[in-house]
């Protein structure tokens, strides 16, 4: 309000120095240049006649008064606008730097819009207000990202040890005791064999981490047999499935087909399935299923287990997330399988999401067809 009238006030001291510089003119031209004013409009735009008793009358010239007006009318008009753009350009560099400098303030302070913002900012107010809440959220996502991913090479450099110890001192026991019983031979050599292997597995999450942040994904897309490529992936996790006493149950429609990067697609029904396996309940089946609908390819992956609370469902897909807080061999992971396959699958222009409820979870992808 205050600045409204401030802009009021403005515009009437305009219109009354503009009275003022006319009568200031009209002055000069004549006091101090002696009538010349006068002179100069009589001779221009008058004319004289002779009456019959012999006296000079003066009489305007209308026509060239005309075009005296007309020039004014244009010249002043001219001076309104060039004033004008002026004056709005000068108001638009105030208020943009006025803009700035409340944007400023409010970005790097905790005060709220309202205490910043004039109401006849609150469209930028707005919008400003939730620039700030999403750079907010993302900061915060970046931060739990990377709070989990220091935490989770923490777990692996500390989980590191346990097995290369465990096989460093069946070695040890291998090399001291040449003669050795065979039975016990054989049972610390599998045992070493199993450490190996999951130390393996650990130095695989490693990688896992590093390569994420490296690597950037690029699509070689062709056609692919959808049907064949499901099938085919079942089959080679049959040793998994069997180890935890699951099986498959595939439900596909015939002829599905998409153009896709068969190698990334592959990966991302792998840790989908591998997600499956490590959190279903044992004897269980894991049901896949696939068909068309309209314009697009349903894929879906639905086992029996744990259903998954909802604030940690919303976070399934983000980088470095564990569904389980205790690393255990079956699920231990890097918490990358679920963020890779999203970023997969939203290349290729499709879409995936988790719903976990009555002791159910199932993953749906859809692609275009």
């Amino acid at each position: 309000m205050k600045r409204k009238y401030i802009t009021i006030l403005k515009i009437i001291a305009i219109i009354i120095s503009g009275f003022a510089m006319c009568h200031a003119l009209i002055y000069f031209f004549d006091y101090f240049l002696n009538g010349a004013l006068v002179d100069w409009f009589t001779m221009n735009y008058t004319f004289s006649s002779l009456t019959s008793d012999g006296q000079y009358v003066y009489d305007i010239n209308w026509s060239a008064m005309k075009e005296l007006f007309f020039q004014m009318l244009v010249c002043v008009t001219g001076l309104c606008i060039v004033t004008a753009k002026l004056y709005a350009a000068r108001k638009v560099r105030a208020s943009i730097a006025d803009t700035g400098k409340m944007i400023y303030n409010y970005m790097n302070s905790e005060q709220g819009a309202a205490d910043i913002f004039p109401q006849e900012y609150s469209e930028v107010s707005a919008q400003v207000v939730e620039i700030k809440a999403n750079m907010q959220h993302t900061a915060q996502m970046l931060k739990d990202e990377a709070a989990r991913k220091n935490d989770l090479i923490v777990y692996l450099a500390h989980d590191l040890k346990t097995p290369l110890t465990s096989i460093i001192g069946y070695l040890s026991l291998l090399d001291e005791i040449p003669d050795m019983p065979l039975e016990q031979r054989e049972k610390y050599v599998k045992i070493t064999r199993e450490k190996a292997l999951r130390l393996e597995a650990l130095i695989n999450e490693f990688f896992d981490i590093t390569r994420y942040n490296l690597q950037q994904i690029v699509l070689e897309k062709e056609t692919i047999d959808l049907n064949y490529m499901l099938i085919q992936m079942t089959d080679e996790f049959y040793p998994l499935l069997a180890a935890h006493g699951n099986t498959a149950e595939l439900a596909l429609e015939d002829g599905l087909t998409v153009s896709a990067d068969s190698v990334k697609l592959a990966r991302v029904f792998n840790n989908i399935l591998k997600n499956a396996v490590a959190y279903s309940y044992p004897d269980t089946a894991i049901d896949v299923t696939a068909k068309k609908e309209s314009d697009k390819i349903r894929i879906t992956f639905s086992n029996q287990g744990k259903t998954i609370p909802p604030h940690k469902l919303t976070a399934i897909f983000e980088k470095f997330f564990r569904l389980d807080e205790a690393r255990s061999t079956n699920t231990g992971g890097a918490g990358l399988g679920l963020a890779i396959a999203k970023e997969i699958v939203e290349l290729h222009g499709g879409t995936i999401s988790a719903v976990s409820e009555n002791q159910k979870t199932t993953f749906t992808i859809t692609l275009p067809s």
